[in-house]
């Protein structure tokens, strides 16, 4: 499905990734987890095609990644809406720039409007909704576009804490129904372990892979899980990981 071959990025004389190497299979659900600055979030523009590589290249769907592609659809932490258009409107957006009908990107546009749980709110404008309802209806508005993968730059982030376990278990839910390929940012070990199906960390600049780990937590999850002894077994186990890298991090940041 996704296929990162070599992959370094430099911004200048700052060298962001450096050969990095990784598939993706279909289906997956992959955590991209790791200190601030280690460019996870560079490699989710690389595979969206909103950067061009340095060196190597990224591969989805057997295709070269050369620009912004429809194969990938993106959901940002911050809620990319479009202020004067509701609820049904914003979803719609993506399909009326395809050329299709009223009557059908309605009806698909509703599909994901129910699946995001916000039948009731499809005539409401973005000023009216709640942080989480605007992320929902960025994660629809996504699914309505139907990419082969979705990509999410720490959806979450900015939410409080219920609201962020809420949206969680709506986005595996999500996840289940459409069966689509998800890679995603986090900070979080616990959200990793929560979502993913496969987690990689990355190192402290440059970006490089020091661990792949699959997440076998069983299927399907809610919050419960993060009480198993599995799931702590798997924290500790990725905080081991992470901790270094995140104190190379403070210490590179520093000397600087």
């Amino acid at each position: 499905m996704i296929s990162v071959e070599h992959l370094s990025k430099s911004f200048g004389s700052f060298k962001a990734l450096d050969d990095v190497d990784l598939k993706v299979r279909k289906g997956e659900f992959l955590v991209l987890l790791g200190a601030s600055g280690c460019g996870k979030s560079t490699m989710l523009n690389l595979i969206a095609g909103f950067e061009e590589a340095t060196s190597g290249r990224v591969v989805v769907n057997g295709r070269v990644v050369t620009d912004v592609d429809s194969h990938c659809g993106m959901v940002f932490q911050q809620y990319a809406l479009f202020p004067w258009l509701s609820v049904l409107e914003n979803v719609a957006f993506g399909l009326k720039m395809k050329g299709i009908d009223l009557k059908e990107r309605t009806k698909i546009a509703m599909r994901y409007i129910e699946m995001v749980g916000l039948k009731d709110f499809v005539n409401a404008y973005p000023k009216a909704l709640s942080g989480g309802m605007r992320q929902r209806v960025s994660i629809a508005r996504v699914l309505a576009n139907d990419p082969d993968v979705i990509l999410l730059d720490e959806p979450f982030a900015a939410l409080d804490a219920m609201t962020r376990q809420v949206l969680q278990e709506e986005l595996l839910q999500i996840y289940e129904k459409s069966g689509k390929t998800i890679v995603f940012i986090t900070h979080s070990i616990d959200e990793a372990l929560m979502l993913s199906t496969r987690m990689i960390i990355m190192s402290a600049r440059p970006g490089r892979i020091v661990c792949d780990i699959d997440n076998d937590l069983p299927m399907p999850r809610d919050a419960a899980v993060q009480l198993t002894p599995r799931f702590n077994e798997l924290k500790s186990q990725i905080w081991s990981s992470v901790q270094s890298e995140v104190l190379r991090s403070m210490q590179a940041q520093a000397a600087h």
